[in-house]
């Protein structure tokens, strides 16, 4: 057969840490099948999401040790089988089982490798104008409308939650939510400084202007898994302020929130009702201090997520997108495309997929070295 089928084996050490989660996932599933968990609606929804989470990788484990078993069947009357019509397909059905098999240990690998507790949030995104000014404010739109073309092109929904506008169409600064499947799997690596080199339609030598902005990709979290305490903050209600209309200055919609034990401040003034303002500062504000603690977690343990998602400082660079080149590069990866035109309109796919590959290759061997 010449190696066909020859074994395909996962790592030792992702085995070992697949056994675990196995052994957890079938305790979860006993645990919310209880009645002391099903009436605890935090601990419930916990667990929930845990045992989801686990899923992802359980789920396709315990398919492969299925799939190893009719490998073995098929092996066995490859071997004894006599008649050459039944060993043909003998033979065509060992093979179609090894090429499955290849294809299901890749994927529990990946999933294994990729899928931490976050994989399957949603995200608050966060961009901001950095030096250039005007420049930067219109990347800043131009950085929005790359990401909101890509959600789209996967069925996923965004979500405007705050802006700050500039009188030529750019933004000081924006945030919104982007929800669907998958999202902060493949959006992670965005975090970060993101440099721009044009020239800007003001120049009338010609010259190229380098501008900044800079990205925050930030996992959603839900209140009963973020508790946020009273006490800890401070809420100012005020007069929005914006472009005139009927609405202006009559009801103090506008919502600022401080966090004091952190000195976090998030502000919301785009819907007109109070409570809806207060809503969507409250989910950024969570995000931010969830962000914030995983970030100290894994900074304490964990080399292969600053190398590639980066230390938490949004100033560290990690693309460049030169527009007279048609170049996009990013820094982490070493990697340039010439297609800035198509990656700008939201086909991101080949930047993504690169990351994520890199990303698996770290893991791999920081795992293997036992660095992980």
């Amino acid at each position: 057969m010449k190696g066909e089928g020859s074994p395909v084996e996962l790592e030792p050490a992702i085995r070992t840490r697949l056994e675990e989660q196995v052994r957890r996932y079938r305790e979860l599933h006993g645990l919310l099948a209880s009645r002391e968990v099903a009436s605890n609606p935090a601990r419930l929804r916990a667990l929930s999401r845990e045992f989801g989470t686990l899923a992802k990788t359980v789920e396709p484990y315990e398919r492969l040790k299925k799939l190893r078993a009719e490998k073995d069947d098929a092996r066995r009357m490859l071997e004894t089988e006599t008649d050459p019509e039944m060993q043909t397909l003998a033979k065509d059905e060992f093979e179609s089982v090894a090429r499955r098999e290849l294809a299901l240990v890749e994927e529990v690998r990946s999933r294994f490798l990729l899928d931490d507790a976050d994989a399957s949030r949603n995200v608050i995104m966060e961009i901001r104008a950095g030096t250039g000014g005007d420049e930067a404010a219109l990347f800043a739109a131009d950085l929005f409308g790359m990401y909101r073309r890509f959600a789209e092109s996967r069925g996923w929904k965004v979500e405007l939650m705050t802006a700050s506008p500039t009188e030529l169409g750019g933004f000081r600064e924006l945030v919104f939510g982007v929800s669907g499947q998958d999202v902060h799997r493949l959006l992670r690596y965005e975090s970060g400084g993101h440099r721009v080199q044009r020239v800007p339609e003001t120049e009338t030598q010609g010259r190229i202007h380098t501008s900044a902005c800079t990205v925050a990709v930030l996992p959603e979290v839900e209140e009963v898994e973020f508790v946020l305490r009273d006490e800890d903050l401070e809420i100012d209600r005020y007069h929005s302020s914006g472009p005139g209309g009927q609405h202006v200055n009559k009801t103090a919609s506008a919502i600022r929130i401080h966090h004091k034990p952190t000195g976090l401040i998030v502000q919301c003034q785009d819907e007109k009702s109070q409570h809806k303002n207060l809503a969507r500062a409250m989910r950024i504000l969570r995000s931010r201090l969830y962000d914030l603690e995983e970030a100290k977690r894994h900074a304490e343990r964990d080399e292969v997520r600053r190398t590639l998602i980066g230390s938490g400082d949004r100033s560290e660079r990690i693309r460049t997108y030169n527009f007279p080149q048609n170049r996009v590069t990013d820094h982490r990866l070493k990697l340039t495309l010439h297609n800035l035109d198509r990656v700008i309109t939201g086909e991101m796919d080949e930047l993504v997929q690169a990351l994520i590959d890199y990303d698996r290759k770290l893991k791999l061997e920081a795992l293997s070295a036992g660095k992980v």
